[in-house]
């Protein structure tokens, strides 16, 4: 399953500067004082420290980042506003000017935000740390780019951060694995139970969905995925579904071989409504998820956990169990 940038669709797109803001990334660059997008963590480090400067493309990771690194960091996301749209974003010259004074920059990769990379190299500084999750977890340009909706991959991103910030300030070592252990046992305590309970309840449960931001999920969670790779791909693309898909899909849900069908609010085409429709007048109980927090501002987990939240009701609406 290829995954490429998207064209236009139904979902609102949030898309600044234009041409000349390449022009001005570059000029940009020879200043540190970065308009915040979103900023999160004290600007004062603990006595004895420093505080390091993050910049992360997206604020799933952003979130993560700030707690792993509480008063020691400063961590600024690009992509902040629910609406935006981190596949189709076009940097500003602020976004230039924070990514500038980073110490450490957070990057999806995977062909998903090939701004921030673009970013990044107009804005070169020196001793500047760069994580590229999709390098981090072994998955290629080309590969299904939403990997925090990998429960496994999440973990492995925040063992990432917390190395690199203890390389970063060795002073605060013991600090940042605190904040490490905090977060896993008590911030994602809820997240991991969820996992855990769904995996083992549910494992090899049928489903459908609406795009492909759903398929490390469904993974993780051990659901069988019945929907098309193609459909997935297409509507998380921005691309026209085939006719064949599109028919395969309406037999599984008139034939009720899904057991829940799961979609993407933000990106609700017209198909995708057609599909929900569907399930809906075949008592197929339908749950939601978004490819970036909701409201604006939520934690990571708060938004994971009403997600999955959502997800448990409707398997257990489905399954009786």
């Amino acid at each position: 399953m290829k995954f490429v940038r998207r064209r236009p669709v139904a979902r609102r797109r949030f898309a600044v500067g234009g041409a000349a803001v390449i022009a001005l990334l570059t000029a940009a660059s020879c200043s540190t004082s970065g308009t915040a997008a979103s900023t999160t963590g004290s600007s004062t480090a603990a006595a004895g420290g420093r505080t390091i400067q993050v910049v992360a493309a997206e604020n799933f990771w952003g979130s993560i980042a700030s707690q792993l690194g509480g008063s020691h960091v400063k961590v600024t996301s690009i992509i902040n506003n629910p609406d935006a749209d981190p596949h189709a974003y076009e940097p500003t010259a602020a976004d230039a000017r924070t990514v500038a004074g980073a110490q450490y920059t957070i990057v999806n990769g995977i062909g998903y935000d090939a701004w921030a990379d673009k970013l990044l190299a107009a804005n070169p500084a020196d001793g500047r740390t760069e994580l590229k999750v999709g390098d981090l977890v072994g998955i290629k340009p080309g590969g299904n780019p939403h990997r925090w909706y990998s429960p496994d991959d999440v973990h492995k991103v925040i063992d990432k951060i917390t190395s690199d910030y203890k390389t970063l300030d060795p002073g605060d070592a013991a600090a940042f694995d605190k904040l490490k252990a905090t977060f896993e046992t008590d911030g994602l305590a809820e997240y991991n139970r969820l996992i855990s309970d769904l995996k083992t309840k549910y494992a090899g449960t049928p489903i459908g969905a609406s795009e492909s931001i759903v398929t490390p999920l469904a993974d993780g969670l051990g659901l069988k995925m019945l929907t098309p790779d193609s459909f997935l791909s297409a509507i998380s693309e921005g691309a026209d579904p085939t006719a064949k898909d599109k028919s395969a899909i309406d037999q599984q849900i008139a034939g009720k071989q899904l057991k829940i069908y799961i979609y993407n609010s933000q990106n609700a085409t017209p198909d995708v409504q057609a599909q929900v429709k569907a399930a809906e007048a075949k008592g197929i109980p339908v749950a939601t998820v978004t490819e970036t927090p909701t409201p604006a501002g939520v934690s990571f987990q708060a938004w994971q956990v009403r997600q999955l939240q959502g997800i448990e009701q409707a398997l257990a609406k489905a399954t009786g169990k």
